[in-house]
């Protein structure tokens, strides 16, 4: 039986605002995740887990995907000696929604990757590198790729660049375009730290909406609806969504030029509150 909650179930992965990391070396943390409200959970078996740990935190995953569980899984980079055995291992699962390739930094990393893996089966490319950045539109172009995620704290170490939003708006920004010239869904930021309150959440959040990205990663249970909260259309955009497309729908008239364009984001904020269940919230 999935435990699995239905709603983050039932939520296509493009629309994904929350991406819950769990530990793979601690299989009990699979549950509590999988029942949060975290929009989309993954599994890592990459950055946290040592190199001792590896092969024990893939047989946690892959015992769990076949056991009645579904999740992402964060796949060790291609270059290590993990990544092929990761692929094998994950392939003959029946939970597995899709993977997060760690250190993408060249098209055919992903397609090699894809191929690995059931016909369809999903692939985040992890912005990690200057490399990565520099080659992001043509990644997100690859096959397999399904949306572009930014992996700020070892994007960070590989540049010297600080964390302040300013420093790293060029890299948001080019990710973003990328993903917009690839015809991918908005891409995924980095988490907050992991000892982040409300507040810092939805600060960060703040920064994640205003360069275009729709989704974030989050290294705790506990921030997971503060992400969502911060990633969602706020109740002011609701409510002017609702009275423009209730005059709509009355016969309103057309206006200025300016009103088809208003009328289409209205309907955007309208579909994605329907989409996380927002009216009722």
């Amino acid at each position: 039986m999935s435990l699995r909650n239905r709603r983050a179930a039932a939520l296509p992965a493009k629309l994904s605002r929350s991406w819950l990391l769990v530990n793979a070396a601690k299989p009990e943390l699979f549950a509590p995740a999988l029942a949060s409200e975290a929009d989309s959970v993954i599994f890592d078996m990459e950055a946290a887990v040592p190199e001792s740990g590896k092969e024990q935190a893939r047989d946690n995953v892959v015992n769990a995907l076949n056991s009645g569980m579904t999740a992402w899984v964060r796949v060790n980079g291609i270059d290590t000696d993990h990544w092929a055995e990761d692929l094998s291992r994950l392939s003959k699962t029946k939970g597995l929604r899709g993977v997060m390739l760690a250190m993408a930094e060249q098209p055919e990393q992903v397609a090699h990757t894809a191929m690995r893996l059931q016909a369809g089966t999903p692939v985040l490319a992890l912005i990690e590198t200057a490399l990565g950045l520099e080659n992001a539109t043509e990644i997100a172009s690859a096959p397999g790729t399904f949306r572009l995620a930014f992996g700020t704290n070892d994007f960070r170490k590989d540049t010297g660049i600080s964390d302040e939003p300013m420093a790293l708006a060029y890299a948001r920004s080019r990710l973003v375009i990328a993903s917009r010239v690839g015809k991918l869904p908005g891409p995924i930021d980095g988490p907050s730290l992991a000892t982040a309150g409300e507040e810092e959440v939805h600060a960060d959040c703040r920064v994640t909406a205003s360069m275009g990205m729709t989704g974030k990663l989050a290294l705790n249970v506990d921030q997971v609806e503060d992400v969502n909260k911060g990633l969602s259309p706020a109740e002011d955009e609701l409510a002017w969504a609702k009275e423009l497309l209730d005059a709509h729908a009355a016969g309103g008239s057309i206006g200025d030029g300016s009103y088809l364009p208003r009328l289409a984001r209205a309907q955007k904020i309208a579909d994605l509150a329907d989409s996380y269940g927002l009216w009722n919230a």
